[in-house]
């Protein structure tokens, strides 16, 4: 891999105004959920074992899964498994504009780790040229520190009615001088079509620093693809630069929802029974990524769902964390889960709160923040009361479990504030939510403390107790499964896609004389 220079020249329109100094490399994908991330974990762990210096970076990302970094900013949780795919902590810099849906037609915007506002779509499109700023220097910034930049797009640079403000995809490529590659998921069917049809749709500036495909979640005879490949290669004089098989369990630190759909099958259990966790699935469902630890418990089988019967019977329920607490408390009550949850209670089944979850479950919730609407009757199940602030809480508290005697970590992040006038302190910080339990009922405000080994283990062991089930947990550490996670991305990469191709492209930029495929859309 060739050192950054200073000197290298880019096609992009902005790149030498932003002084460009280090190397990098666009992922598109044809969609949502076509595997952007994974690939970009992958090229960024692959290049580490090179001995590369990389960063990943994702200039606006949409998605209710996020994490607190060690400076307390709040980023992408797909960039902060990004991050540890490069080796590197996590920071402002690689996500600095962050979307949170706060319902159908409305987000919040946190801009380099901090809530600015919550805007509408209309809105939005007026604060880009303002944001547009921020995501330059913010790559710039990286660009000075790190050999490569590993840059992740969103949805499909093919959204042609936002490429006028576009700061994620093609507008970022042109700007920085990005090459681009596009990754087809072919599971879904049509992956010829899908990126054939993304080249197409492009302007032809545009079209010239695309210079390759990848086919991802590939599963059959390899032979029977590759007349395809030939003739994509023909029609776009763009080559396919790897085939990606299909990898089962790469869900872990997934950002979109659509992974919830991913089978979760769990190790076989150590002991005699096996434990049952149902999450509900709420409308505004965020930072699911907390179940991950869970379901690589041995025996521990974890399903997200909205029937009462779920969650009633599993031997543990648990109400997750969501970015619209008083509109999915309204939806969770048309359900019928409410009732599920209080007889849960009363027959003494253990039961978790989350983050909002947590909140759903005080005797009230006053929200003239998140919702506007004053005053919520909650569950009632545990005797805590919430009042929204302006302000955000981040922050990585650790302490120590206090019925389980175990250590205990994870990070905050919420606009509630949540006030105990009954019940018993889970947790013991310093200056950490403490959280309540009240019998089997607990809630807790930290995202994340199910990565603790001993938490999660002497946690699920109180539940099995309670059920009366030999369930028995696993020795392996939380953080190697991850480990080998990122290396199984790693080595997608280094065994299944044309790493010189990459090479070359991360380090000379998008070849000249790349052809232009018709129609093209007009600028």
């Amino acid at each position: 891999m060739a050192e950054a220079s200073g000197t290298r020249t880019t096609p992009g329109e902005d790149a030498r105004a932003m002084g460009a100094v280090a190397a990098g490399l666009l992922v598109c994908g044809t969609a949502s959920g076509a595997g952007k991330s994974v690939v970009a974990a992958g090229i960024c762990r692959w290049l580490v074992r090179q001995g590369v210096k990389v960063a990943p970076f994702k200039a606006q990302n949409m998605a209710l899964n996020s994490a607190v970094t060690p400076d307390g900013a709040e980023i992408g949780r797909a960039q902060v498994a990004q991050a540890a795919a490069a080796g590197v902590a996590p920071e402002a810099a690689m996500n600095p504009i962050l979307l949170k849906p706060t319902g159908e037609r409305t987000s919040q915007v946190v801009v380099m780790g901090q809530p600015l506002a919550t805007v509408d779509a209309g809105s939005y499109q007026r604060l880009k040229p303002r944001l547009r700023a921020v995501v330059l220097e913010a790559l710039g910034d990286l660009r000075e520190r790190f050999d490569v930049v590993v840059c992740e797009g969103a949805g499909s640079p093919a959204e042609i009615n936002l490429r006028a403000g576009d700061l994620v995809n093609m507008g970022l490529a042109r700007a920085a001088g990005l090459p681009v590659v596009v990754v087809g998921d072919i599971d879904r069917g049509g992956v010829f079509a899908s990126l054939f049809g993304t080249l197409a749709l492009l302007d032809a500036a545009d079209q010239a620093l695309v210079a390759g495909f990848l086919v991802n979640k590939f599963r059959g005879d390899a032979a029977l693809l590759a007349p395809g490949l030939e003739r994509l290669h023909r029609l776009t004089g763009r080559p396919v630069l790897g085939v990606l098989p299909w990898r089962q369990g790469l869900w872990l630190d997934a950002e979109d929802s659509l992974a919830l759909g991913a089978p979760r099958d769990p190790p076989p259990p150590r002991g005699a029974d096996p434990l049952q966790v149902a999450v509900v699935r709420l409308r505004w469902l965020s930072n699911f990524t907390d179940f991950d630890a869970l379901a690589a418990e041995p025996g521990v089988a974890v399903r997200f769902t909205s029937s009462p019967a779920d969650v009633l019977g599993a031997d543990l329920a648990v109400l997750p964390g969501t970015k619209a607490t008083v509109e999915d408390l309204a939806w969770l009550r048309a359900r019928g889960l409410d009732r599920a949850l209080l007889e849960r209670a009363r027959r003494g089944q253990p039961t978790l709160g989350i983050c909002g979850g947590y909140q759903m479950l005080g005797e009230r919730i006053v929200d003239r923040v998140e919702s506007g609407a004053g005053e919520v009757a909650g569950l009632g199940l545990l005797p805590v009361e919430t009042v929204f602030a302006a302000g955000k809480v981040l922050g990585n508290p650790t302490g120590t479990a206090v019925d389980l005697g175990v250590p205990a970590a994870g990070y905050e992040i919420h606009h509630g504030r949540t006030h105990a006038f009954g019940g018993a302190p889970v947790l013991a910080s310093d200056g950490g939510d403490p959280g309540c339990r009240s019998g089997a009922v607990v809630g807790i405000a930290w995202h994340g403390i199910f990565e603790g080994d001993e938490f999660r283990r002497a946690f699920l062991g109180w539940v099995a107790a309670e059920r009366g089930l030999d369930w028995r947990p696993g020795e392996r550490p939380f953080a190697a499964v991850r480990e080998e996670w990122l290396d199984a991305l790693g080595d997608l990469i280094a065994e299944h896609a044309d790493t010189a191709a990459l090479e070359r492209l991360i380090d000379h930029g998008a070849p000249t004389g790349l052809p232009f495929v018709p129609p093209g859309a007009p600028r």
